[in-house]
């Protein structure tokens, strides 16, 4: 038995993106276009941040397409750009196509979950996407048994795990709701990554 060249890994045991330049690119793209939105938003004067998810709205569904895009304010977006910038090139390790996947579920779940038991009101903002990511990052390593990816999980863990008291009700203003459910989204996404990756190699 040969070991397996680092190039042939699976790509849900990889810690660094196998293309650094387009993972940098692409995740700067989308920080980037939520400073378009928000700056689109400035000019109506906020009008965008009733396009959030309205919980339990069935006239408001699709709602859950647009939150993460909007914000409510600069201040609001800058607290999310820069761990999204660092959890997002981390994610993309997987490949592009991997981490789009792991977007869109994490994107879903939250949206759908805040849908379901959100608290009235408009549900906006990237940060289910930021707890997403982080806890997908926290678990992939367990679930495909990867040491480089779990090391890597305890750095990120130490730099921003403060923020998963974030998932607790209790501060106004903060959807909990998106937050859990993002969270929830990225478990559900390191799943499928580590399902998927014990069938390719079946």
């Amino acid at each position: 038995m040969h070991p397996v060249p680092a190039a042939q890994k699976s790509p849900a045991q990889r810690v660094i993106p196998p293309r650094p330049l387009l993972s940098a690119v692409v995740v700067a793209g989308f920080v980037g276009l939520l400073f378009v939105v928000e700056a689109v938003d400035t000019v109506l004067f906020g009008a965008l941040d009733d396009d959030g998810v309205i919980p339990r709205d069935f006239t408001e569904w699709d709602n859950i397409i647009w939150a993460p895009l909007l914000h409510g304010g600069w201040e609001h977006l800058t607290s999310n750009a820069v761990p999204l910038l660092i959890l997002g090139f981390l994610a993309t390790s997987g490949g592009i196509k991997q981490f789009a996947q792991v977007t869109v579920v994490i994107w879903l779940t939250a949206g759908l979950g805040t849908w379901v038991i959100g608290a009235d009101g408009s549900h906006i903002g990237a940060s289910g996407l930021v707890f997403g990511f982080l806890v997908f990052l926290l678990v992939r390593g367990l679930f495909v048994r990867s040491p480089w990816q779990v090391v890597v999980a305890a750095v990120v863990f130490a730099a921003y795990g403060a923020v998963l008291w974030g998932v607790l009700p209790g501060q106004p203003g903060i959807s909990w709701e998106g937050h859990l459910f993002g969270a929830l989204g990225g478990v559900l996404a390191a799943w499928g990554v580590a399902r998927d990756a014990k069938r390719a190699v079946a």
